[in-house]
Parts: C-alpha cells; sequence; structure tokens
C-alpha cells in the first residue's frame, strides 16, 4: 500500500533485528464552534505524549494491538480509554507503515487507522483529562506543519489524509449525517456541509439539491423552542436514492 499524496516521506531499508509492532489510532472529528466565532468548526481530541519517543508532544488516540482484540475492537477500547467517546461512526481509514515513521531504529509500527465521526450527545460524553485536549483540526494541521506545534510520529500526515478524505466523501455520500442527531432542520444539515468544507453554501441551492437526491425525508414535525416559524425536522434516509451533491465553487 502506498503511502496518502503529500505524505513525503523516504522509503529506507530496515534496521537489522527491527521489531515490527501492529498499532491502532483513530482520528475524531466532532463538530464544535470555532475559537474565534459562533459558526461550527471541525475539532478532534489528541492525547500528550508522556514517555519517548515524541515526549510532550500531541497525538492521536491510539495503541498497541493486543492479541484479545480484532481491529475495530481496540480502536474503540483506546477511543473509550483515552477519550471517554463512544461514536455509532467508527469507519476503517487507511494503513500507515512507512520504514521509520515509529521514532525508533530498532522497531517498526503498523498502525491502522480509523477515523469516528461524533454526535452532539456523543460529545457531550467526551472526557477532559490531564493530557488530553481538543483542538480545530485545521489550525492544528497548519501548526504542524508550519513547524509551530509539531505532532508526534507521522500523525499531521494522517491528519491531513483524513481531512482530504472527508471533504471528498461528502460530495458523494451521506457521511455529513453521521454529525447529526436523529431529526434535524435543513438548516442544520447545512451547517455540517459549511463546517467540513470550510465555506459558506447558497441556501437556497442547498436545499434544492437535498431534497432532490433523497437523501432526507420529512417526519412531518417541526423544531421546539425557536423564535419563530419553527422549521421542518428531518431525517436521514440515505438509501432512497444514489447520493450526489454538486458543491458550487468558491466565486
Amino acid at each position: 500500500m502506498t503511502s496518502p499524496a503529500g505524505s513525503q516521506t523516504t522509503a529506507r531499508a530496515p534496521a537489522p533485528h527491527q521489531h515490527l509492532e501492529l498499532a491502532v489510532s483513530t482520528v475524531v472529528f466532532s463538530l464544535r464552534p470555532g475559537p474565534a466565532q459562533d459558526r461550527l468548526t471541525l475539532w478532534l481530541p489528541l492525547v500528550r505524549r508522556i514517555r519517548d519517543p515524541f515526549c510532550g508532544r500531541w497525538a492521536l488516540p491510539g495503541g498497541p494491538l493486543e492479541d484479545h482484540h480484532d481491529l475495530a475492537a481496540s480502536a474503540r477500547e483506546t477511543l473509550k480509554a483515552t477519550t471517554g467517546l463512544e461514536p455509532r461512526h467508527l469507519e476503517q481509514l487507511y494503513a500507515f507503515g512507512d520504514v521509520d515513521r515509529s521514532g525508533q531504529t530498532d522497531q517498526r509500527v503498523v498502525s491502522i487507522v480509523y477515523w469516528a465521526l461524533v454526535r452532539p450527545e456523543e460529545d457531550a460524553e467526551a472526557d477532559h483529562g490531564d493530557n488530553v485536549a481538543w483542538f480545530p483540526a485545521d489550525e492544528t494541521l497548519r501548526r504542524h506543519e508550519d513547524g509551530t506545534a509539531p505532532l508526534a510520529f507521522d500523525h499531521g500526515v494522517i491528519l491531513r489524509y483524513a481531512l482530504q478524505r472527508l471533504r471528498a466523501k461528502i460530495t458523494y455520500s451521506p457521511i455529513a449525517h453521521a454529525f447529526l442527531p436523529e431529526e434535524f432542520p435543513l438548516t442544520r444539515l447545512r451547517e455540517v456541509y459549511e463546517a467540513i468544507l470550510g465555506r459558506d453554501l447558497d441556501p437556497s441551492n442547498f436545499r434544492r439539491q437535498v431534497l432532490a437526491q433523497g437523501s432526507v425525508e420529512s417526519t412531518g414535525r417541526r423544531m421546539t423552542g425557536t423564535n419563530h416559524r419553527p422549521p421542518l425536522l428531518y431525517r436521514s434516509a440515505p438509501n432512497r436514492s444514489r447520493y450526489t451533491l454538486t458543491i458550487e465553487e468558491n466565486p
């Protein structure tokens, strides 16, 4: 398996007697208000390393693959232990296995990476331990790539790949619905798209496309607790049609 585009890794021969270890890591995405504005932004939890290599740096939640766990169970176990999260949407993303990614000459680590997409009610259950913190995803990647706050191992490469995949997949699958509660107004669905893509979308065009391609269906109920005419509530119906959504380019 080749490295994701843009990883800029250089293959080299493994060291003699290099020990091979399997690990599982998870990129967790949740939608929270941005640090300087109220609009939703992609956030992710990171774990501060307390031992070498890369002691003191932030890293994705993860750990070694235990003998008694399959891959998905290991991802869920480490995610629960480090962040308190138990998300419904957990999906295998990619495998990363460059020879020198462990930072140790006598050890090679191959990581099976998952991504978890978190609903608001799941986010509310997240733990905030001494060595766990949440960060805006794009800012974290920017600070890693400009060298002001590099992540441990190759986790910057993994984060970049996960963001690229999410932004591509949102246009041809109902993956945005993984961030939503069971019932939601279409405005909330559009806010999810805008948060993931990082830009505003035309409300009328978005509504027309979503209703036309059939990934949602009306519940017949309206949102409560609003000051104005309450909007209709919808629920996901991703199996009703082939999913495509044309996202207009930036002007």
